[in-house]
């Protein structure tokens, strides 16, 4: 049987989204338990030519549900906004992507195969994809990589997680 659209994105992203959710939990928890202020780790960053937690954190959700909305316009562009900077507004961001995407069909997705996509950052950059392209080799890359350095930032500064909170539930047989 060959894979859907719906099934090679869908359930990765609300995994990840799910990942998420959870590490913006154990955010505030060690930051409670550490003494830590939330802004410090809110603006904390890998490295500093990288972008902080909470643009990371707002960037799965960009590369999940915002790019859905991208694909049924047939033109994404990156979310310029601020990100939330408060714990309950980034589970609410969160949420918000994870019920855009659990609203979407199958029907729906394997509609977007081959329909024309493109990508722009204002007017000085393009890059034209089908839709599925967009979502398979530009948005779910981009999704994994934020919610990886979400993980990565939040373990550097000193927060007991593992593996498992960044996997998320996983979909297992039974």
């Amino acid at each position: 049987m060959p894979l859907s659209l719906h099934a090679a994105y869908v359930p990765s992203a609300l995994q990840m989204l799910g990942a998420t959710r959870h590490i913006v939990d154990k955010a505030e928890e060690w930051c409670t338990e550490s003494g830590t202020a939330p802004a410090d780790l809110v603006g904390a960053c890998l490295h500093e030519d990288m972008l902080p937690f909470a643009y990371q954190v707002k960037s799965v959700t960009v590369h999940t549900a915002m790019a859905l909305e991208g694909v049924r316009a047939g033109q994404f562009s990156p979310d310029m906004s601020a990100p939330p900077t408060e714990f309950d507004a980034m589970r609410a961001r969160i949420h918000a992507a994870i019920e855009t995407l659990k609203a979407a069909s199958e029907e729906e997705f394997e509609s977007f195969i081959g329909k024309p996509m493109v990508f722009t950052i204002k007017d000085k950059f393009r890059l034209d994809f089908t839709a599925d392209n967009f979502l398979l080799s530009f948005s779910q890359p981009n999704f994994y990589f934020h919610a990886s350095t979400a993980y990565g930032i939040l373990r550097m500064k000193g927060a007991q997680i593992g593996k498992q909170d960044y996997l998320g539930r996983m979909r297992l047989a039974g």
